[in-house]
This record gives structure tokens, sequence and C-alpha cells, in this order.
């Protein structure tokens, strides 16, 4: 069951077009950059010092003040984890860059929650369990921004708390009371890119930290700490978090990749591409996104995610392969759990929809039994992918209560919208936060309906027609002179993601040939712009029709050595 699929293609403003180009930019490349809104090619340049400076965000002296004063100390400082790669890494990089800026040995130490036991967040079981470090300022990545209760138990106990995080504020505005908050999205504060993510808002914090200490004579200019060799983990993180590469997150993540191609990384990011199979000099957004952070996330779903922090911040190369090694295993099973998931999903969808041509309700809200609370939010996206429409999946915490995940469509806020189900229905929601796109909430089992009825209400009034049409945008048809390996390479090159959409091409062929390999990928070959040419759509099994508009990536395909140029098929009309 999929939503019929429209397939449009992006408006290219030619000035802007033109002027990329004649400032030196591939003719290609002016094209694709034109059509997501570059106009300068100033808004190009990756380099470290086009970085927006840290001061504009607000609270970061006070945060540098704190770290500086524990540092110079010697006191304990304790990072409050998150479960997720943006997490893993915010929580890898505070742990290297503290070390960097002079942490004494055995001050720093870290705390992550157990998905099914803690929850989200720093709660005051898991400030009890940071407690047991024995630090003087806990620091939270990734997290905290509505951590009421737990900053509160925390500073009761004599603990003083910074907050960093990136996610958005509770209903009104109100934040809790630590001693700092470093959020982009918080009230009051001006920093100009609010899609930073967990692990780019502790980037701003070391680097102010850095100059708190500057300051104080800990080191001169020309002798501090090198922070850019975190810009690995930063970008991993940025990619896996899927939040919007404005211009400053793709400078954060063009940096890390290219000390990545470079050989200078992490010996436990060279782990994971290693289990993953992956080249780390032919690095791509791609790579992150698709092949480590879901290896990262797999801990935090299934495991303990301090399996995948492990791996981030150890020094010994066989220590990190061992880890990464355990994580491509769970990962495996995570990938077993998600299918049934999503078979006995399709079971559920089937009694809501049981004729072909039923409309999807305006949003979806799924739960089992059986479903497992740590894949609840890949399922969730898989749905809302299929039958474009925001879907919430849920599965029973082992607390009893249920715990949902929801994804969203362009033009439906759906943290919005559960504060809307809260006002409908005020008793319903044990609490709940996220973004626009995606967002979690806890209700009572015995509710699920009562939710299942709101989400849909709130949604029907919130969705115009034009929102519900699955609709997919192209780069329109790609010239025959650009599809070859040399322009594969040079696209793989380029920091492509959220809100700065990877090149999709769009163009009629004519299908010769088709057939099942793997079981579950269609291999094509196709007369297009009258040269024969290969194409591939992985995880599709139905055929296509013999004259149909494909929509595709380059893709390079190596073998015996020899790189040749294929379709990568995302969709078809």
């Amino acid at each position: 069951m999929t939503a019929p699929l429209r397939l449009e293609t992006r408006p290219v403003p030619p000035r802007a077009a033109f002027a990329l180009e004649r400032e030196g930019a591939h003719p290609l490349l002016a094209r694709l950059f034109a059509a997501r809104g570059v106009a300068d090619a100033a808004d190009l340049d990756d380099g470290l010092a086009r970085l927006l400076p840290p001061d504009a965000l607000r609270g970061i002296d006070v945060a540098a003040r704190l770290l500086a004063d524990a540092l110079d100390a010697r006191q304990r400082i304790c990072i409050v984890a998150d479960y997720d790669c943006d997490g893993a890494t915010a929580c890898a990089v505070a742990l290297r860059g503290l070390a960097l800026l002079g942490a004494a040995p055995g001050t720093l130490h870290y705390v992550v929650p157990d998905r099914s036991v803690h929850g989200y967040g720093l709660t005051p079981a898991i400030v009890d369990l940071a407690r047991a470090k024995q630090p003087a300022l806990l620091v939270t990545v990734d997290n905290g921004i509505a951590s009421f209760d737990g900053v509160a138990h925390a500073r009761a106990h004599g603990l003083r708390v910074l907050v960093t995080d990136h996610h958005l504020p509770a209903a009104g505005g109100a934040v809790p009371a630590a001693d700092a908050i470093v959020n982009p999205n918080q009230p009051g504060c001006e920093f100009p890119s609010k899609a930073l993510a967990g692990v780019g808002v502790m980037f701003y914090v070391l680097l102010a930290l850095r100059a708190e200490l500057r300051a104080r004579g800990r080191f001169g200019a020309a002798a501090q700490p090198k922070l850019d060799a975190l810009l690995d983990l930063v970008a991993l993180g940025t990619v896996a978090d899927v939040v919007r590469l404005d211009p400053n997150n793709r400078r954060l993540v063009a940096q890390g990749l290219k000390r990545i191609r470079a050989g200078r990384l992490q010996p436990g990011l060279a782990a994971l591409f290693a289990a993953a199979r992956r080249e780390p000099a032919r690095a791509s957004t791609f790579d992150l996104g698709f092949a480590l952070g879901p290896r990262l996330n797999a801990a935090g779903r299934l495991a303990d995610m301090t399996l995948g922090i492990e791996c981030l911040i150890s020094d010994d190369a066989a220590r990190a392969a061992e880890r990464a090694a355990a994580l491509d295993a769970i990962n495996r099973e995570r990938r077993e759990v998600e299918a049934g998931m999503l078979q006995r999903s399709d079971e559920l969808l089937e009694r809501l929809l049981p004729g072909d041509d039923d409309a999807p309700p305006p949003a979806l809200a799924l739960f089992d039994p059986q479903f497992h609370e740590g894949v609840v939010g890949i399922v969730a996206g898989r749905l809302k992918d299929r039958l474009h429409r925001p879907a919430f999946v849920f599965a029973r915490g082992a607390d009893g209560w249920l715990k949902g995940s929801g994804r969203s469509i362009a033009g439906f806020h759906l943290r919005d919208a559960l504060d809307a189900v809260a006002k409908r229905e005020p008793a319903l929601l044990r609490r709940f936060g996220g973004h626009a796109m995606a967002a979690g909430c806890t209700i009572a089992e015995a509710d699920f309906g009562r939710f299942e009825a709101a989400l849909r209400e709130t949604a029907g009034a919130g969705l115009e027609p034009a929102t519900l049409q699955r609709t997919l945008r192209t780069d329109g048809p790609l010239p025959a002179q650009w599809f070859d390996p040399a322009t594969a390479a040079l696209l793989d090159a380029q920091v492509w993601g959220a809100g700065f959409d990877a090149p999709l091409f769009c163009d009629e062929v004519e299908v010769l040939q088709q057939r099942l390999v793997g079981e579950r990928h269609l291999k094509l070959r196709v007369r297009h712009a009258g040269t024969l040419r290969d194409a591939i759509w992985f995880g599709r099994a139905e055929p296509v029709a013999e004259r149909v508009r494909l929509a595709y990536r380059l893709g390079l395909d190596e073998w015996q050595g020899a790189q040749r140029v294929q379709m990568v098929v995302q969709a078809a009309q």
C-alpha cells in the first residue's frame, strides 16, 4: 500500500545559476545549488573562518565560565548523554574536547539513559545515576531543555547544571532553572542558525570554553588545542540527526568529511567505516546517514548506547573494532525486528483500509503489544513515507506506559500538533516533545483510542488537501554529457542532506530488461536518451511499465576494478 506519487521539477533561478557558474562552480553544480536557494558563491565557502561565531548563542558565556571554573578547580564533570547518534557523538565530542582543553585525568565521566528504564532526558533517576560519579557539574548533551524535574533534583543535591540542547522548549517557552542553558531554540537566542544539532551545540560550547581559557592565560592563540580534530564526530551527528543543512551546518559537515577523507578520523569512526564496508577516503553524507548512523542508533534502540559511546571515545583501534563489530551485529538484529514490525503494521493497515482505493485518514496511529519500543520511530518513518501521512507508532514500555514516536510530512508541525492534542484532551498525554518533523509522547494503554481520534481530528483541521498529495521534487532531466563516473564522484563529494536534498534526476526511459537480484532488488536495463543504461531499484520487487519516468540518483558501480555509473532508482511514475 503506497500513496500515489507526483514527480515535480525544482525551478532553477537562471540568474543565480549563471552567477555561480561565472564564479567558478561546475555547470551542473551551479544549476543544482541555485535550485536549492544558493545565490552567492560565498555561501559555498566551507572554510572554518566562515563559521558563525559562538557569541550570538544565548548563555554560552556563562556556560564557558562554568566549565572553565570546573577545569581550574579539577572538579568532576559528568556528561548526561542521549541514546541516539546525535547524543552519542555529542557525548564523545564533550569528553574528547574537555580532555583536549585540560580536564584533569579521572575528572570526566558520563551516563546515558536506558530507553526502556529511564526514559528521555535529564530525569531525576538519571541525576541519581550521575550522582554516583560524584560530580560537581552535570552537562547535558542533546537533551535537557524540558527537564524541569531533573534539573531541580540535581540542584537540590548541590550540583550545578549546564544544559546544551537543540530541541524546542516547552509550550510557552518555559525552560528549566539550570545554571546555564545553551540552545539556539531557547527564547531570546539570536544565533542565526536554529538548525544546529546537539553535537553542533556542544562543539560551539567548546569553542567558547577555549576562548575563556585563553582569556584566563591558560594558553596563547598559537598554542591553543585544535578543536577541529572533533569535526568528524560533529559531521556524523549532524547528518544522522537529519537537521536542516543550512550554510553553517554544511560547513561543519564539509570540514568533518575533509578530515575523514584525509584519514584524520577517530579510531571509532574508522572502525565503523570498516564494519559498514565503506571507504573513508570516499566518504559522503550518504555514508554518515545510512551506514554509520544506523549502526550507532541501533545500540540505543535495542541495547545500551554506552557501547556506541565507548566505540567513539576509544583510542585503541583493536578495541574500537570489537565495539564496531558488536554495533554491526545489533544493527542486523534491528533490521530483523523492523521487518517484523512492518509486516505487522501492514496487517493492521489492511484492517484500517480494507480496499485498495480507500484513502488513508489524515494521520495514523498504530499499536501492537509485540512492537519494540526502540524501533517505533523507524517504523513510523516508513509508514509516513509510504502513505504520506503523519504517523505515530506505539510500543508498551517496561513501566506499562505506551511510548510513541511520530514522523510527519512537510506542512504539518508534529510537536505543535501534540500540543494541540494536549489542549484538546488535557489528561491524555503524560509527556511529549520533539520537532516539526519528529516527536514523541507517552500515554496510558487504555487511552490509545482517544489519542488516535484526537490526532486524526487535529490533522484533519490542520492539513490542506495539497499537503496530502505525495510529491517528490526532482532536478529534472540529466544532460547526457554528465552521465559518467566523474560526475557521480563530483556529486558524491558535495554536502547534501535535510533541507539541501541530494540531486535526484528524472527522465523518461524505455525498459528493455528487468529482473530480481537478491530476491528484493529490481535490476533494469533501459534506453535513456538513445543510450543503454543500467539501473537498480533497491527494495523493489514489482516490475515497472515498459515506458516509465524514473526518479534516480547517479551511483558508481565497481566491478573488477572498473567503475561504471548507473541509475539508482528512487521512484517511478
